[in-house]
């Protein structure tokens, strides 16, 4: 950020500006037992040299994904990000316009916007996509909004407790203030019970949730679960994983009305969490109810191809109290990234990239549970995520013999949900090494895997 000074000579002019006498004039409306009544016990000055290398011996204590081995899962994942997406997205035409508004949008920005939506069409098997949102779980919750809208009077919202618990609370706080209910089902088998989901979806259900792969990194059976939703006449919402893509069928294949995802995966870092991108797409005949921005191709006066922000009332500042979403916006910057990362990789390094997912990811647990103390929480076939069971329900020493050890092993799931306290959730991307892997096994189990394997 830039430096700003603030002389005496400066703080003078500004209160003659407000006409105060001086800087406690500004403070007067606060009582005097309220107020401190002594200097601040600051440490003294230091120089630009002292406080740049004090700075940096603070920020090195962080324990991140840059310098350590990342199993971390849950919603944010180690992908690999291709040097193009760093190099065309920190371009100025992209990077100083990230979200422009609608007279500020040129037709670069729109033409980028445009190829976004019209790989994520192809991506999810959907008709129609907006340019974007922003995150994977604002994105649930709009496309629950948009359900309730389209369903008149039916009020009820369904969702298993496979689906990620921070997407269902963003649900839930979109929903307080509505007429709307939402109903988790259980699911101890750590996937959707069909029979279970149908004795709770009735003729009052606006749409029913599924995340594929699930919170649990478990594959779910996604065509039982859509005729379950057909069935009742209510709308289907898939929650994907766009890496999943490569390997499982497509939103669209399996009857999804509504697809949503958070697409940091598709050519973001993790960045602790943020900027992200919320993916959204949907039916044809759900267009006009659907959020954000959506980039139309028409042509001029002159009969040139040209790019537009197109079905404007649909938006909240034109809409207003009629409006099904308040979102006019839309996260440009990280859908170009997004667009870059599927256009280099096209359909068959989305596969290779999601292949090497699911078999990494499958050797590591295996090796894992070649040791007495882990077990796979569930039977489900998984992707890229599982959840293994520890024998001696010490998950917190685990997971700090990890770190210390240099690696970021996982998720605990105690929080979350309290009958799995002595599980945790491990990502593998395709970055993961197998001798990082078998590291992870020799300080986890406390052996070799090699050894593990033997003996097995």
């Amino acid at each position: 950020m830039p430096y700003l000074y603030n002389t005496p000579e400066d703080q003078r002019e500004m209160l003659a500006a407000i006409g105060a006498d001086s800087v406690d004039d500004l403070f007067a409306p606060i009582p005097d037992e309220l107020k401190l009544g002594r200097e601040l016990q600051l440490p003294a000055a230091l120089s630009e040299l002292e406080l740049d290398l004090h700075l940096r011996e603070l920020a090195a204590q962080n324990q991140h994904a840059g310098n350590s081995v990342c199993f971390l899962g849950g919603g944010s994942y180690d992908h690999f990000v291709p040097a193009v997406c760093d190099a065309i997205g920190s371009r100025s035409e992209f990077y100083t316009s990230y979200t422009p508004y609608q007279a500020e949008a040129s037709q670069g920005n729109l033409q980028a916007m445009f190829e976004y939506q019209s790989l994520i069409t192809r991506l999810t098997g959907m008709e129609v996509s907006n340019s974007s949102l922003y995150d994977g779980a604002s994105s649930a919750a709009e496309a629950v909004l948009m359900a309730l809208h389209a369903g008149g009077k039916r009020t009820k919202i369904v969702a298993p407790a496979t689906l990620h618990p921070e997407y269902r609370a963003t649900i839930a706080t979109y929903l307080e203030c509505l007429d709307a209910e939402l109903v988790t089902v259980p699911c101890p088998a750590g996937v959707i019970d069909a029979d279970e989901l149908a004795s709770v979806v009735d003729d009052q259900t606006a749409a029913v949730l599924l995340q594929q792969p699930n919170f649990f990194g478990c594959v779910e059976d996604a065509d039982a679960v859509a005729g379950v939703a057909k069935a009742a006449g209510a709308l289907l919402i898939s929650v994907f994983d766009p890496i999943s893509l490569g390997v499982l069928k497509r939103p669209g294949d399996y009857g999804a009305n509504i697809a949503v995802a958070e697409g940091h995966t598709l050519g973001t870092p993790m960045s602790y969490g943020g900027p992200y991108l919320g993916i959204m797409a949907c039916d044809q005949k759900l267009v006009r109810r659907m959020p954000g921005r959506i980039v139309g191709e028409t042509t001029d006066r002159r009969g040139k191809k040209c790019f537009v922000l197109t079905l404007q009332t649909r938006e909240q500042h034109i809409r207003r109290d009629k409006a099904t979403s308040n979102v006019c916006s839309n996260q440009a910057l990280f859908a170009v990234r997004a667009a870059v990362y599927l256009a280099q990789a096209g359909p068959q390094g989305l596969k290779e990239t999601a292949e090497l997912c699911l078999h990494k990811s499958r050797y590591l647990a295996e090796q894992l549970c070649a040791s007495d103390r882990f077990s796979l929480a569930f039977e489900a076939p998984t992707f890229k995520e599982f959840v293994i069971r520890d024998a001696e329900n010490d998950v917190a020493g685990l997971l700090e013999k990890a770190r210390a050890a240099g690696f970021l092993a996982g998720l605990p799931l105690a929080a979350w949900y309290p009958e799995l306290s002595d599980c945790v959730l491990i990502a593998v991307t395709e970055k993961r090494t197998k001798k990082e892997m078998d590291a992870l096994v020799g300080v986890l189990a406390g052996v070799e895997a090699s050894q593990m394997a033997s003996a097995k």
